[in-house]
């Protein structure tokens, strides 16, 4: 019965979307630029005025995106190629996205989206979030739905109310995980006030949970402490996210970030309660170049740089936290034929040192859209790690990107867990403990290889391959094998 209510719910949402002309990618695709240096709009986002579904002079604007990337790993995840799970394998991922923006008058815009992820041609359990990696299904099921009052060319203070996306700095912090096939939004508020050089953001939201597939997707906040799950009841964290987020460009040629950030759970244990304080920076493009292309706009050559520092203080699950993490890259683009790039990055967080003296050291990585920086196979996360990056990139024509990627990675401190791109702990060797104090730190070196064609304005191809060599770390556990990762995906977007 329970099953037959949630099928309708999602058959009443598909349906609502379709009358009200809805067609999907992400909310703020729909959206016209901002003049403000901090956006929450998705690089990939097209221009209101080339979708071909912006109608009634643009009171309603339709987006579409639909997304297919096949997959094909070995050794991923336990680093053993003698031991053949189901995650040495290949699959079909599928997204499909369909929304409605519409602007009813002057300073109020409201949105809905509609989303719907599958896997196909695996042995996965096919549950999001399951311990085997899988992404998983989630049937059509509302991923965005708010409202917005405002318009910051009559005054500069606007507030977003409902589910949405929440995208700052470079994410490594607070993304959309467009990667992930299911991506992340949140049940949230947002207040904004924008001017012609710096932006200030104050929110208050809660993670939307898309692990069990038998339900309408909820955040914690929102359903309370509901007991749910397929197998096991999980009781929900009651889970509060708040922050201040301020952006500026007045202080040279960068973007300037300063943030305090908030994160509050009921654990059993105890109480999460931490606070999160940092700064980003990053040089604005073209910023050292008075080069022009042929359209006269001013071309990303010569250095740029960037660098974030972020420190937390409070409790995890009522032990006490202390940590920090830090990053920074330095690249140079050369005014040569295919306008090669060449930069270096540098990644590091904290890891715990004594898992029994009642604190914790390890770096809390928050919501991140880690996929962008640590290596395509997804090995690490922004915790307990040092990452050395080399990277290199060209563009041939316009249309075509190649770009290519080295990274060494140790374990800050191997009293501490392995932490991969979803934050879950990675367990190797016999037995089966996560934590190995007396291996090596070295984990290994990734080398990344990624192709991008954009077709057409709404049409673009990628592919992509990546081999994981194994370091001392993993060959003093018992897991010495390298891994393989190759992907091929197709996106059209409106």
């Amino acid at each position: 019965m329970k099953k037959t209510i949630i099928q309708g719910n999602r058959l009443t949402i598909a349906a609502g979307v379709v009358i009200l002309g809805a067609a999907a990618a992400s909310a703020e695709r729909a959206l016209s630029p901002s003049k403000g240096p901090m956006m929450s709009v998705p690089s990939q986002a097209p221009v209101q005025s080339e979708n071909p579904f912006s109608l009634a002079g643009g009171a309603l604007t339709i987006d579409i995106e639909a997304r297919l990337r096949g997959e094909y790993r070995s050794n991923n995840y336990d680093f053993k190629g003698s031991n053949k799970d189901v995650t040495d394998d290949k699959w079909l991922l599928s997204r499909a996205r369909i929304g409605a923006l519409i602007k009813a008058c002057p300073g109020f815009k409201m949105y809905v989206q509609a989303q719907d992820s599958r896997e196909f041609g695996s042995d996965r359990a096919k549950i999001p979030g399951s311990a085997d990696g899988a992404e998983g299904n989630d049937a059509f099921d509302l991923r965005q739905a708010w409202v917005e009052f405002g318009d910051v060319k009559d005054h500069p203070l606007t507030l977003k109310l409902g589910r949405q996306t929440l995208q700052y700095g470079d994410e490594r912090l607070i993304g959309a995980s467009e990667w992930n096939n299911l991506s992340r939004t949140f049940d949230a508020a947002k207040l904004r006030w924008e001017e012609k050089n710096w932006s200030l953001d104050l929110f208050a939201a809660s993670e939307v949970d898309v692990s069990d597939v038998r339900q309408f997707n909820q955040s914690d906040f929102l359903n309370g402490r509901e007991k749910r799950g397929l197998e096991t009841d999980k009781v929900r964290s009651g889970q509060l996210f708040s922050g201040l987020y301020g952006s500026t460009g007045a202080f040279g040629p960068q973007t300037t970030d300063l943030y305090v950030l908030h994160l509050h759970e009921h654990w059993a244990p105890g109480d999460t309660n931490f606070f999160t304080y940092g700064t980003r920076m990053k040089s604005k493009p073209g910023a050292f170049s008075s080069a022009v292309d042929a359209d006269g706009k001013k071309r990303a050559l010569g250095v740029d740089y960037s660098g974030e520092f972020a420190f937390q203080s409070g409790s995890v699950k009522g032990k006490d936290l202390r940590a920090f993490a830090l990053n920074g890259g330095l690249g140079y683009t050369l005014d040569q034929p295919w306008t090669p790039r060449l930069g270096v990055a540098y990644s590091y967080a904290t890891g715990d040192k004594n898992g029994g003296d009642g604190k914790v050291g390890t770096f809390q990585n928050l919501f991140p859209t880690n996929h962008k920086f640590y290596g395509q196979l997804d090995a690490f996360s922004w915790q307990n790690m040092h990452d050395l990056e080399l990277n290199f990139k060209v563009t041939p024509v316009k249309a075509v990107t190649l770009k290519s990627e080295l990274h060494a990675f140790w374990l800050a401190n191997t009293n501490d867990n392995w932490y991969r791109a979803n934050k879950k702990a990675a367990t190797f060797g016999a037995p089966s403990a996560s934590v190995h104090p007396s291996a090596g730190g070295y984990a290994g070196s990734e080398a990344d290889f990624t192709a991008t064609w954009a077709v057409s304005k709404p049409f673009s191809v990628e592919a992509g391959y990546s081999r994981f060599f194994a370091g001392s770390y993993l060959k003093d556990t018992g897991s010495r094998s390298d891994a393989n990762f190759g992907y091929l995906q197709a996106k059209l977007t409106f």
